[in-house]
């Protein structure tokens, strides 16, 4: 019987579309606006400005704080401006704008397609290589990763959890990566296994990639303490609480961590972000985006350059169609609606969707029928109908007391509820209320 998590969960409809599809490499745009706050915590700290010229790989924002990453110029080129852009949230933030001029890679990089295995690093400067070259997490949390391979004192890791669940629809970007760069991605687990002292490391995957399953389990023979998990496809497998339920039936309790139950999860561009990052001295300056819908002409994954343009991604599978009612960034159960397709792709951009009209429109929202499906799907056991009436009418005592805060913005209830309410906006507004005012408690 294949692994998953216990409570809850939906299946939507898959439509990994492009599956098949090789990841291809965009070219590199005339311009691109690369923010300073791709990532959990505080954003980085602008090293360059107006006029400045740059390469491939050079730091142009610095970490500053301890819950904050780096971020490296994505092209070479000169510096166009220090500005305001909107990112893909939709909010304005400071970006590093830069006009492209030709293709020079910082002489620091190794850009050679040979595979290096071996490392004579320590734990410790693996950790620091992490940071220097701004890895974050690629599935969607962008939490900065060296953060997370930095266990607290106390805690000790006894696992590595790897997510190649890829759970929401459409997205794929994943799958290809573990079909493409299998090899680099086994060597990606070994740097962050030594990092963290552990000497077990379990991949999982859904079992809707079976080729990826295969692949990856051909070469974990090769990999000491490497295994290779198919799953239940149920969404949000891969959500870490839910993961590390399925694969090693650890609950990690309300409020906490995965370090707290012994493990850490990392995504699989993740791992294979660490490889370049500790084995090529390559920062995180591009990834892999799927781009998807219906109506494209050529939906695709495109390994592309941070910063790069909306619009570029969209021209590359087509061009927006004619019937485009929505562009959404992220997959559709947790994405977010772009207002512009002149956003920049950032380092937690996984995909770019396209839907029709058709599809793009929500129904009319009735009254709740009490039906209690929202609840019996909630994957961490919480009560989406009262988190959205309590939020309504702002009763943010409550709100926080039926554990707002656990909710991980899945989707799933505004997914199951027949009512077409819009459960999750009035959860998120409940959430990011409660933040606020627990943050204001401890100043």
């Amino acid at each position: 019987m294949l692994k998953t998590f216990p409570k809850g969960g939906v299946h939507p409809a898959e439509n990994k579309v492009t599956a098949s599809k090789p990841i291809e490499t965009l070219p590199v745009p005339k311009t691109v606006s690369i923010p300073v706050a791709q990532h959990l915590g505080a954003p980085s700290t602008p090293e360059v400005k107006k006029g400045d010229t740059v390469k491939a790989g050079q730091l142009i924002a610095k970490s500053s704080a301890f819950v904050s990453t780096n971020i490296h110029s994505s092209v070479s080129g000169k510096v166009l401006k220090v500005d305001k852009v909107t990112d893909t949230s939709g909010y304005r933030q400071t970006a590093v704008v830069i006009q492209v001029e030709g293709d020079e890679w910082d002489e620091s990089i190794d850009t050679g397609k040979e595979l290096k295995k071996d490392t004579g690093l320590t734990g410790e400067e693996i950790r620091n290589k992490t940071l220097e070259a701004g890895i974050v997490g690629l599935g969607g949390a962008t939490f900065p990763s060296h953060i997370k391979l930095s266990v607290p004192k106390g805690k000790k890791a006894e696992v590595l959890i790897i997510n190649g669940a890829e759970c929401e629809p459409y997205l794929t970007a994943d799958h290809r990566l573990m079909l493409e760069k299998g090899e680099e991605l086994m060597v990606g687990i070994r740097l962050l296994m030594k990092a963290l002292d552990v000497e077990k490391a379990m991949i999982g995957i859904e079992n809707n990639k079976p080729d990826a399953i295969e692949h990856l389990s051909s070469l974990a023979g090769k990999y000491k303490g490497v295994s290779v998990h198919p799953l239940k496809v149920m969404y949000p497998q891969g959500a870490e609480k839910q993961l590390i339920k399925a694969l090693i039936n650890r609950e990690v309790p309300s409020g906490g961590l995965p370090i707290d139950v012994g493990t850490v999860v990392h995504n699989v561009g993740t791992a294979v972000a660490v490889y370049e990052a500790v084995q090529k001295n390559k920062p995180l300056i591009e990834r892999v985006v799927t781009v998807s819908g219906e109506s494209l002409k050529n939906p695709g994954n495109f390994m592309v350059r941070i910063g790069t343009p909306v619009s570029e991604l969209i021209e590359a599978a087509g061009g927006l169609p004619d019937d485009t009612g929505k562009i959404i960034s992220g997959g559709p159960m947790m994405g977010k609606a772009l207002n512009s397709l002149e956003v920049p792709i950032a380092k937690g951009t996984s995909g770019i969707l396209v839907f029709p009209e058709n599809k793009a429109k929500r129904d009319k929202p009735q009254n709740c029928i009490r039906c209690a499906k929202c609840v019996s799907i909630c994957p961490m056991g919480l009560e989406p109908y009262l988190l959205r009436s309590a939020s309504e009418r702002e009763m943010w005592e409550m709100v926080e007391n039926e554990r707002v805060m656990d909710c991980m913005e899945c989707g799933s209830c505004s997914y199951i509820c027949p009512s077409r309410l819009p459960l999750l906006d009035y959860i998120r507004l409940g959430k990011s209320t409660v933040s606020k005012i627990i943050r204001s408690r401890k100043q």
